[in-house]
């Protein structure tokens, strides 16, 4: 199919231009014909995307799907998807019309509600699919307007002070990657993400203001586009701002932000950091692995004291993008396969977990923790569910939460044996945080009047877990699915990056000879 990326990217704009302009009034049929459209919009995109896979060769390690044409002041309009990328766009698509079902109840500027909704999947596939700086960057970024607006309108009572936070961290940490990008083009003279990779950013040592950088050129470059992707993940300390955005956030919002916006951090260090500054990746790595460690305990152990079931679940998502960053600075085989698969997984777990907690919230409207006890005697089936995708984010063996956690700590066993005994406790500590939060909320006797006419999960809820489920169970068992696509890319990037390595260290040991 010619132009696959583009209709998969922009279908979701069009049908927001189609609620934008057609669709009039905000009475009940109204709201109900928006949510059928974004609904009908996004399984369009999901099922077109599927097509990718059919095209898509795991064993070609380069660029596939490629389109490229003029676009403004010379600049080029060019898509790709290779082994990195490919599953995120599936991701994305995957868990849209979830999101989208997940919003039937809402009732208050609904129209709006749902172009926000697929504007942001528009640019959220954007950044996994583009191959060229500026439009990245142009995707990267735009995403932060819808999103600002799902916390800042639809969200909690503090909805603004969270909104104002969320966006304020996240773009002026890409202030400094807009200002690296602009330095890249001045030295490689292309925009063109391609053949950026193919091209050798200064790794020697040089003097900025009587200040001795080692990585030359290459560190600075790697300390911009680390100022933005660390915020995005988020990694510690830059992480404040996610427990406030997801607590104030609508469930649709959490949904996304969680599963789907946090990978572009970590996708980001895997398109730019390592590949194209080498040499400063591998003298930052230490202090990464490090504060990595430190985001997987701390953020465990203060997700153990929370009273809010989201911002318990809020930490817990920065808990395991420690992982995530740790096995991608591992910058090996298995450690680079599991952050990549560890983000997929976490997009089904968090995702659903977020989903666990809009549902009783629906009912009860708070999610404070003590609020709730005894729920598995009037909710079974709701129960189970929650059961599941608790064990999943503990790491239970025959869930996809143990199979990225598993290959991460290989990876940087193989790097720092340190690192990878005190990250392992955070697998103790997240079945801590997480089986006391269940136990407070399902088990227990069911003495508060309140819960006491409380209804299990509906028809449309099920269907809701349904696939996510399924995913959460499928690649617990057969991880295959996930490591086939991503290892030939996976080993081509690190034998580019050994390759680069090893180059630098011989440079360096001709000039000191000399």
């Amino acid at each position: 199919m010619d132009n696959l990326l583009s209709i998969v990217t922009f279908l979701p704009l069009i049908a927001a231009v189609i609620l934008a302009v057609f669709l009039r009034g905000d009475d009940a049929a109204a709201q109900l014909n928006a949510k059928r459209l974004a609904l009908a919009a996004t399984s369009a995109t999901f099922l077109i995307s599927l097509a990718i896979l059919t095209e898509f060769d795991p064993n070609d390690t380069g660029f596939q799907l490629v389109e490229e044409t003029a676009w403004l002041f010379g600049l080029t309009y060019k898509l790709g998807v290779d082994g990195i990328s490919v599953l995120f766009v599936l991701l994305t698509t995957f868990l849209m019309p979830i999101t989208i079902a997940s919003c039937w109840g809402v009732n208050t500027r609904v129209k709006e509600y749902m172009i926000a909704l697929l504007v942001l999947e528009t640019l959220m596939i954007g950044v996994f699919v583009a191959l060229d700086l500026v439009l990245f960057y142009l995707f990267f970024e735009a995403g932060l307007i819808p999103m600002f607006l799902i916390i800042g309108i639809w969200g909690g009572k503090d909805r603004i002070y969270a909104a104002f936070k969320f966006f304020l961290y996240t773009f002026l940490g890409s202030v400094l990657m807009l200002v690296a990008m602009i330095a890249m083009y001045v030295d490689a003279g292309t925009t063109d993400i391609v053949d950026l990779l193919a091209h050798e950013f200064g790794a020697g040592p040089i003097n900025l203001m009587g200040w001795q950088i080692a990585g030359g050129m290459q560190m600075l470059l790697w300390l911009a586009f680390f100022a933005s992707f660390a915020v995005k993940m988020p990694m510690w300390p830059v992480h404040t701002w996610l427990p406030d955005a997801h607590v104030q956030a609508p469930t649709a919002g959490s949904v996304v932000l969680a599963a789907i916006l946090l990978k572009m951090g970590g996708y980001g260090f895997l398109r730019f950091s390592l590949p194209m500054f080498p040499v400063a990746s591998d003298i930052m790595a230490p202090l990464v692995l490090w504060l990595s460690v430190i985001a997987i305990i701390y953020t465990s152990l203060v997700a153990m004291v929370q009273e809010d079931m989201k911002k318990l679940i809020a930490y817990s998502s920065v808990a395991h993008m420690g992982f995530v960053t740790m096995g991608i600075f591992a910058a090996n085989q298995q450690g680079v396969d599991g952050a990549i698969f560890q983000m997929i997984s976490h997009g089904f777990i968090s995702g659903a977990l977020f989903l666990c907690v809009g549902v009783i919230y629906d009912r009860m409207h708070t999610r404070d923790i003590d609020a709730y006890g005894g729920l598995v005697v009037r909710m079974p089936a709701y129960a189970a569910v929650f059961m599941l995708f608790t064990m999943a984010n503990v790491g239970l063996p025959g869930t996809s939460g143990f199979v990225g956690e598993f290959l991460t700590l290989i990876g940087v066993f193989q790097v720092n044996t340190w690192v990878g005994v005190l990250a392992a406790t955070g697998v103790i500590l997240s079945a801590a945080y997480a089986l006391w939060l269940y136990r407070r909320v399902v088990f227990g006797d069911l003495i508060k009047e309140s819960l006491k006419s409380i209804t299990d999960m509906d028809r449309r809820e099920r269907a809701i877990f349904a696939p996510l489920i399924v995913m959460t169970l499928l690649l617990g068992v057969y991880p295959s699915l996930v490591t086939d696509m991503i290892g030939p890319s996976v080993a081509a990037l690190v034998s580019t990056y050994d390759i680069a390595l090893a180059a630098h260290a011989a440079d360096a040991m001709v000039a000191t000879n000399n």
